[in-house]
């Protein structure tokens, strides 16, 4: 087993004490270090209103922060986002958010309080009628080449620095349209953020976002597809299954969806 003492340890993941129980050997083990994920309360708190809480892992708290604020809608670019500060506290972590006072006047206009966590894209609304969102449907493009995907599949888990550590964690990443080439990956213990993390981070790197397509480790959810939509990003690759209200969705908005992503096979659902 490896021992970490001494080791640098990736910035979102903790190293914690344990004991093996081999029912074969009928013993316990010794104590020995691992690493797990981090995982922490993230509060986002718009011009000094707190918005939504959530856990996450704490790493690229930039990228969630402007991530979030574009696919909930809070933002519609970047530069609207003026100002961050992270603040830690024994609860957890504060993203102090300023955002322009046209789109704070709108925030308040439209809030709900979230009191979610790392699996819930949806907490908080106060009616069903909300749960359907207004998006502009997205322009129609071909679907990725076979070998386009199968490129990003062969890269994308040795590109999971955090995952490969600890297990237990989501990623998602930004994959050339043309090569599969992976360009941007973000990790997270939430599928959901590590999605709006990479969402931040293709807007922080200013990448062009029909230049590349989503591969991400979890199911299509419904919040999933929708937050590649409001990202103006035409694909969505994922590695497991998607859900009726997401295929539903990626119809409606032209989203190209593909789950059930392997080497050698994937399934397209529009």
């Amino acid at each position: 087993m490896k021992q970490y003492q001494n080791k640098k340890i990736p910035t979102g993941l903790i190293c914690v004490s344990r004991q093996i129980c081999d029912a074969q050997l009928k013993q316990n083990s010794d104590l020995e270090k691992d690493l797990v994920i981090d995982e922490q309360a993230i509060a986002f708190v718009y011009n000094g209103i707190s918005h939504a809480v959530m856990m996450a892992t704490p790493c690229d708290l930039h990228d969630l922060a402007l991530g979030f604020s574009l696919s909930e809608n809070i933002i519609d670019q970047a530069i609207d986002l003026l100002d961050l500060e992270l603040k830690n506290n024994s609860h957890g972590i504060e993203l102090n958010i300023t955002i322009s006072s046209r789109k704070f006047a709108l925030l308040k206009q439209k809030r709900r309080t979230l009191a979610g966590n790392s699996g819930c894209g949806l907490c908080g609304i106060e009616s069903l009628q909300q749960i359907d969102k207004q998006r502009t449907p997205l322009a129609q493009y071909k679907p990725i080449q076979f070998k386009v995907i199968e490129n990003a599949l062969i890269q994308f888990k040795a590109k999971q620095v955090l995952n490969l550590h600890a297990g237990g964690v989501h990623a998602a990443a930004f994959c050339d349209l043309q090569t599969g080439h992976i360009k941007l990956i973000r990790e997270d213990v939430g599928r959901h953020n590590s999605l709006d993390k990479l969402i931040g981070a293709i807007n922080n790197n200013g990448l062009t976002h029909s230049s590349g397509f989503i591969l991400a480790s979890s199911r299509a959810s419904y919040e999933m597809v929708d937050k590649t939509i409001a990202a103006n990003i035409n694909h969505l690759v994922t590695i497991s299954a998607p859900t009726s209200k997401a295929i539903t969705h990626a119809k409606q908005c032209n989203l190209n969806l593909i789950g059930f992503a392997r080497t050698g096979r994937h399934v397209i659902y529009n």
